[in-house]
């Protein structure tokens, strides 16, 4: 099954935007063999399945920016010729993509969604990972900090304890009065 579609394209067709991890609905209808209007249009038969943190759809400059990140796109999805705006893609979060295998009932759907789901966990793992490792980072940071502070009062005292001793005063050569 994981021959399908690999976890590296589905990793590389997810991204983070307003704080979730999301799918285009371009993306998931290429993965899923279906036009994209028509998955739209299914999710729009059964909209009480996607609430908004489920699915919602871009704003214009977010539109721009997935251009970007994803350059098989075109610019045409955000301005027609006519100057008026055009179709935004719509975003699907971890859980507006699980709820797709309810309203998609082929069993390439079915298979894909399995798959997807599998790199969202992944995903998730290797985040969860790396926020254990940053704050083991940050621990040892304030460790290094304070053996700093030591490590500058030990050689401290070692430039004093090499630092020649001062001169007694020499007497005076000569007559007083």
């Amino acid at each position: 099954m994981n021959e399908l579609v690999p976890h590296e394209v589905i990793e590389n067709k997810i991204f983070l935007i307003r704080g979730h991890n999301v799918m285009m609905d371009k993306d998931l209808a290429t993965l899923y063999g279906v036009p994209t209007k028509v998955l739209n249009q299914t999710v729009q038969r059964n909209l009480k399945r996607f609430p908004e943190d489920f699915m919602f759809q871009t704003t214009a400059d977010e539109a721009i920016v997935l251009e970007k990140l994803s350059p098989r796109l075109r610019s045409q999805f955000v301005t027609s010729k006519r100057g008026g705006a055009r179709y935004l893609p719509y975003l699907f979060t971890e859980q507006g993509v699980a709820m797709l295998s309810s309203v998609l009932n082929s069993n390439r759907a079915i298979q894909v969604n399995i798959i997807i789901m599998r790199t969202f966990v992944k995903l998730r793992e290797i985040l969860s990972t790396h926020k254990e490792l940053a704050h083991k980072l940050k621990e040892l940071e304030g460790k290094i900090e304070k053996h700093d502070g030591e490590i500058q009062a030990i050689f401290e005292a070692i430039r004093q304890l090499m630092a020649p001793p001062p001169e007694p005063p020499k007497p005076k050569i000569g007559f007083h009065p």
